[in-house]
């Protein structure tokens, strides 16, 4: 029997028809899209269809990237008693093969008296479905094939996988041939440029470095460091001509006031106009570095920072940021992100001494909260129950509440959780109820 995608899903849906029929191997097409848990909910979920219709189940994965979306593969085959027989790959194509014995699926329901009792019914009420033979031929004999078996990946693998095929999918599928990024020094932009080097190549990704009078020379050494380590081209275009004429033009109507966000963002939205030029002059697309926890939050400059074609981690918390370039660099067995890249309290360099904690919470308070609030819709009330600070949970939930017209102006990204902002997660940007 042939299913297609949610066919399969649905415990009396098409695949019991089929097997009432008498169907004895029943093949999934399916484009089931990824988030971090899915493969294991996945193929438990498949391993009840098979034990339930007493049958060989085939689960066809597609692998690919489709704009935010990431479908990875993982194919496998269960047998009619729930058992896994054979997996492919994950985020790569490959021919899964396997031997299966259909005479077991015979001998199984001679002992199984579910199916007989449902066909029954099922002709008692004029529903029995039709049985079609394509071929009555037995197939030639010859040797038994070991069955393709590949173990899964471990979490951050699978994680940065997901990254890494998303982005190289959108790159190539949109006919761009390379990528340019600006690199801050930070930890996001140093993972952003590093996911693109494994995507599309070396020779592909250009690194923009943009000091401002605010900038640390620490910042553009680890910006140095990490191009050099990457193989990347990188560009020094400073913004202070700019910002200077910036703060000249707007002097007459910024007189009497204390400078603030409005001049931090002004260094942000030159930025971008930059990288915007860049992407204009010579083709690239610009792969933009804000995180999930920046979004959510909307600790981000409009047509700046959020400036571009491609956001690779938007849905990736900051604390997983940091995993993810742990990850990588055990991979690489050497410091393929600076260490100093890791070990400095994040900041965006608006202005002096800033540190991100100067507005956000510190980011292993920020994430917790942020998934009970964004990922698993936990009210107010529940994340107290929790024993998080009341007023500290209130400030969250109104950063994320009141920025979701920042979001709805931000490119797409790979999702890598169940619940991305975008089509997962998308609610009025009007909306005068305040709870």
């Amino acid at each position: 029997g042939i299913t297609i995608c949610e066919d399969i899903w649905y415990p009396a849906g098409p695949a019991t028809v089929e097997a009432l029929g008498g169907a004895e191997l029943i093949v999934n097409i399916n484009a089931s899209p990824y988030h971090a848990g899915k493969r294991e909910f996945r193929e438990r979920m498949i391993a009840v269809r098979a034990s339930d219709a007493v049958a060989f189940m085939a689960y066809v994965n597609m692998v690919g990237g489709q704009d935010g979306l990431v479908f990875d593969g993982y194919s496998v085959i269960f047998n009619q008693e729930g058992e896994l027989l054979a997996r492919g790959k994950g985020f790569e194509e490959e021919l899964v093969v396997a031997d299966l014995v259909l005479e077991d699926v015979f001998r199984t329901r001679l002992h199984d008296p579910r199916l007989r009792k449902e066909r029954f019914l099922a002709m008692a009420k004029g529903d029995s479905p039709s049985v079609i033979v394509v071929s009555e031929e037995a197939a030639p004999p010859r040797p038994f094939l070991s069955p393709t078996f590949t173990e899964p990946m471990p979490l951050l693998e699978e994680i940065y996988s997901a990254l890494v095929l998303g982005t190289r999918d959108y790159v190539r599928k949109n006919g761009f041939q390379k990528v340019v990024i600006g690199l801050s020094g930070g930890i996001d932009s140093s993972l952003v440029a590093t996911v693109a080097v494994d995507a599309i190549g070396r020779e592909n990704v250009i690194g923009v470095f943009m000091p401002s009078r605010y900038s640390s020379e620490g910042s553009r050494t680890d910006a140095e460091k990490l191009a050099k380590n990457l193989g990347i081209e990188l560009t020094v275009i400073p913004i202070e001509p700019a910002f200077k004429a910036y703060l000249e033009m707007l002097e007459p109507h910024f007189r009497g006031t204390e400078p603030g966000v409005a001049e931090e963002n002004i260094q942000a939205r030159i930025r971008g106009n930059i990288l915007m030029a860049l992407s204009n002059k010579f083709g690239w697309l610009v792969l933009t570095t804000g995180n999930k926890s920046e979004l959510a939050c909307g600790y981000a400059t409009l047509y700046g920072d959020m400036a571009g074609g491609f956001a690779v981690i938007k849905d990736v918390p900051k604390t997983l940021v940091y995993e993810l370039a742990r990850w990588r660099n055990s991979r690489a067995g050497y410091d393929l992100i600076p260490e100093s890249v890791l070990q400095k309290p994040p900041s965006a360099e608006l202005r002096p001494d800033q540190k991100d904690t100067d507005t956000l919470p510190p980011y292993e308070v920020l994430d917790p909260i942020l998934e009970k609030y964004v990922e698993e819709d936990v009210s107010l009330e529940g994340i107290l129950s929790l024993g998080f600070d009341e007023g500290l949970v209130r400030r969250v939930i109104s950063m994320v509440d009141r920025n979701e017209y920042k979001r709805r102006q931000a490119p797409p990204g790979v999702k890598i959780t169940h619940r991305a902002f975008g089509e997962d997660r998308r609610l009025p940007i009007t909306n005068r109820y305040r709870g």
